[in-house]
């Protein structure tokens, strides 16, 4: 195993533009993976990372001595504690991450999918990502205006989803929507029609807008259908990832077999 203890280390100030860069990762094609959890759901995918960091309470782990199992032919490189801490984002850090590959899709065709515009906010992103993978989604389509959908913040909340379903990142939305071969649903605060009220089948997008300012109206112009989430209550909006969970897990409902 190999150790290193300077800041001044080449591949370890690589970790920390990596760990805080999207436009570094994005050259790179690299990313990191936080925590033993990431890391099964990546192998579980069948993936392999490029390189383990340990700090040095990982040994005690049994969680990461079980994965580091799996991993026998993969560089294992121990951080000193606070270098560790520098890398990871959290608080408390976990004692494992994982340098992967980004993963650039092949196939641009989708059947149901989201097309998501100008999102900011790396938890609301993670969130929907982790939510479409629940959903069934094959693909998540992202504008140059979104989150960096690899940022280690973005990988947490996702828990998973990325290695689920593909995800293009820097898309022209409206490209996208007029290749998209099924019906587009956007959601809206000035639609009248209800999401309860529209046929959810065959190839279907939802397309998600920026948390404050909505959807651009060039995207809601090519929309099949404006809906609109109804609500009791005297809250003006939903969040956005909530609008987005509710919307896929109604295509869920309508689209599971009959009991």
């Amino acid at each position: 195993m190999k150790h290193i203890s300077s800041r001044d280390n080449p591949f370890f100030k690589m970790l920390v533009k990596l760990s805080s860069s999207a436009k570094f990762r994005r050259e790179e094609s690299l990313t990191l993976l936080d925590g033993a959890h990431l890391l099964a759901a990546y192998l579980d995918s069948g993936e392999s990372p490029v390189h383990i960091l340990l700090n040095a309470s990982a040994a005690c782990n049994e969680e990461i001595t079980a994965l580091l199992a799996r991993l026998d032919s993969v560089v294992v490189t121990q951080l000193d504690d606070k270098l560790f801490a520098e890398v990871s984002e959290l608080k408390t850090p976990t004692g494992i991450l994982a340098l992967i590959p980004t993963i650039v899709p092949v196939s641009t065709t989708a059947r149901f999918a989201l097309l998501l515009e100008d999102l900011q906010d790396p938890g609301n992103l993670g969130s929907i990502v982790r939510s479409a993978a629940a959903a069934g989604c094959d693909a998540v389509f992202l504008s140059s205006g979104c989150a960096d959908a690899w940022s280690p913040k973005v990988l947490r909340a996702a828990m998973g989803g990325h290695f689920a379903l593909r995800i293009y990142q820097q898309q022209n939305l409206f490209d996208v929507a007029q290749q998209f071969s099924g019906q587009l649903f956007a959601t809206s605060l000035q639609a009248t029609q209800s999401l309860y009220q529209c046929q959810l089948h065959g190839d279907i997008a939802f397309m998600v807008g920026n948390e404050g300012a909505g959807l651009s109206d060039e995207l809601l112009a090519l929309a099949s259908h404006k809906i609109t989430i109804p609500m009791s209550g005297k809250i003006e909006s939903l969040n956005a990832a909530a609008a987005a969970a509710i919307c896929l897990f109604e295509a869920v409902r309508q689209r599971a077999p009959k009991q």
